[in-house]
């Protein structure tokens, strides 16, 4: 039977399978963290996991057995001289796997794995779950979107009427006549010095005309006056005879 048999095969064979996680550990061990695809990440954690518990022991026994695994002297140094002191006293789970979501390509899964000891913050992950809908629910939930949303997202879109413009409302047309001219009956004071002689017009004056041309029309007036009695004086008095004449 073959009972507890079941591996990430990975589509490819025993050697070739061995090397393409032996060149993914390496990786991850020289970097730190790394991105493949999910299946990759999930079968390159099982088989990076106990090489990093043997590095903990630095001995040249360990060191053999993690080399004949990982096939690289660079790997090898970089696990139990850097690696080993940073897990400390880890009890195992070295790896963390973050999917990022689906690749552009082919539609491929893509997953990041890291040491968990030289990334405390886990990263934002790219495929969030969305939750569960039927097909009678998923349906009208899109005509309500396509409605304007449903009756309480309509009520939050309305805006709502503040205490100030409702006070602003009731204001009347009257009030805010009298408003402008009490604001306009209110000025700055002025130093004597600043201001501007202002001319007195005359009363006679009318509307539209400036001072001069008014004072020139008063004297003008007044000069007519002071003629008219004059040329009365002049004519001669009316006598009894004369009207007896002319009649």
């Amino acid at each position: 039977m073959r009972h507890q048999r079941k591996r990430h095969k990975l589509g490819r064979g025993k050697g070739h399978r061995a090397s393409t996680l032996a060149a993914l550990s390496s990786a991850l061990i020289k970097h730190k963290r790394i991105r493949t695809t999910v299946p990759k990440a999930k079968a390159l954690r099982p088989f990076v996991e106990p090489l990093i518990t043997r590095s903990k022991e630095d001995t040249p026994h360990n060191r053999r057995q993690v080399f004949r695994h990982l096939r690289s002297k660079e790997a090898v140094s970089e696990l139990f001289n850097e690696v080993a002191v940073q897990v400390g006293d880890r009890p195992g789970g070295y790896t963390r796997i973050v999917k990022l979501g689906m690749r552009a390509g082919d539609g491929a899964e893509l997953a990041m794995i890291e040491l968990v000891d030289y990334n405390d913050v886990q990263p934002e992950t790219g495929g969030g779950r969305s939750r569960s809908r039927t097909r009678r629910g998923s349906g009208k939930g899109r005509r309500r979107r396509k409605r304007g949303g449903t009756q309480a997202e309509t009520q939050e879109a309305q805006p709502t009427t503040t205490t100030t413009e409702v006070e602003d409302q009731s204001v009347t047309p009257d009030d805010a006549m009298k408003a402008g001219a009490a604001t306009e009956a209110v000025e700055t004071p002025v130093d004597d010095a600043q201001a501007e002689p202002v001319q007195e017009r005359t009363e006679d004056a009318p509307q539209g005309i400036e001072p001069e041309a008014a004072d020139e029309a008063q004297e003008a007036t007044e000069a007519a006056a002071a003629e008219e009695p004059e040329a009365a004086a002049d004519e001669p008095e009316a006598t009894d005879e004369d009207d007896k004449k002319d009649s």
